[in-house]
């Protein structure tokens, strides 16, 4: 007994070598039992995983060598790694903070992203936590919020960022509830503006801004004018003040800023006329 200990050193170093003489001699030897590591009969605590039967302490992980018999441990390519090695060696990193991603993954802008680390780069709110909608500038990704407030284009009328339709008039971008005459407020019919002094008016505010309407019907003048009495009129409009007549051809009097033609001004005011 003591030579065998000093030869063997131990029982299953015994029972290894009496497996080697067998096999030397032609005999079988069942490998239920042998460990896959050491190639050694298996007595006492046996760790099954991987299909194959091993010693505890030899069942570990092939990056760190921990023992995985009582832990959790991950297979690759037929080789057992511990949770945190496994991770470290095949799970995706997280493009911010450069951490193995383990649970939920996101993906966007061709990276992948802890859900926490998935955020605003002006603000830094997780996208997750006001819905996915994020807008990309050079890059890099931003709420909604924020892209509006430092890249969308701003409103000519309102000054604040266009999200939706957008009025280009003016050389400048509106919103389609903004784009009104500058004066009374009303949307412009048919698209049809005016444009003075770089604001938009509609065409009664245009002209009267311009001072070209008729003195005598208040409606924008578009083709002949008549100037006199210092205001501006339609050659029709531009009638003597008592009968009605026609002045554009003639001369006229003036009473009280109301013109009259010759007759009737010598008529009602007992004035001769003056050439």
């Amino acid at each position: 007994s003591s030579g065998i200990n000093a030869e063997y050193g131990d029982l299953e170093g015994m029972m290894a070598s009496l497996d080697t003489e067998l096999a030397l001699k032609g005999g079988k030897v069942s490998k239920r039992g042998i460990c896959a590591a050491c190639d050694k009969m298996i007595l006492n605590k046996m760790v099954t995983a991987l299909g194959k039967s091993w010693h505890p302490e030899h069942f570990t992980c092939i990056r760190c060598n921990r023992e995985l018999g009582a832990c959790k441990f991950f297979e690759k390519n037929d080789q057992p790694y511990c949770e945190e090695d496994y991770h470290a060696e095949f799970a995706p990193r997280c493009f911010s903070c450069n951490q193995p991603i383990v649970d939920k993954c996101i993906t966007a802008l061709q990276k992948t992203w802890h859900p926490d680390c998935f955020v605003c780069v002006h603000c830094r709110d997780p996208f997750t936590r006001n819905g996915t909608e994020y807008h990309v500038y050079e890059g890099k990704p931003y709420c909604k919020r924020d892209y509006c407030e430092m890249f969308a284009p701003k409103c000519a009328g309102c000054k604040k960022a266009i999200q939706s339709n957008v009025i280009t008039a003016l050389r400048m971008p509106w919103h389609v509830e903004c784009f009104v005459c500058f004066e009374c407020k009303c949307r412009f019919g048919a698209g049809t503006y005016y444009e003075h002094n770089g604001k938009p008016y509609c065409e009664q505010h245009y002209h009267e801004n311009r001072g070209s309407l008729c003195a005598a019907c208040n409606k924008p003048i578009s083709g002949r004018v008549i100037t006199a009495m210092r205001n501006k009129f339609h050659p029709e409009h531009f009638v003597c003040a008592f009968c009605i007549t026609p002045l554009s051809k003639g001369t006229f009097k003036e009473n009280d800023n109301r013109p009259y033609c010759h007759e009737c001004y010598q008529k009602l005011f007992g004035v001769g006329t003056r050439a």
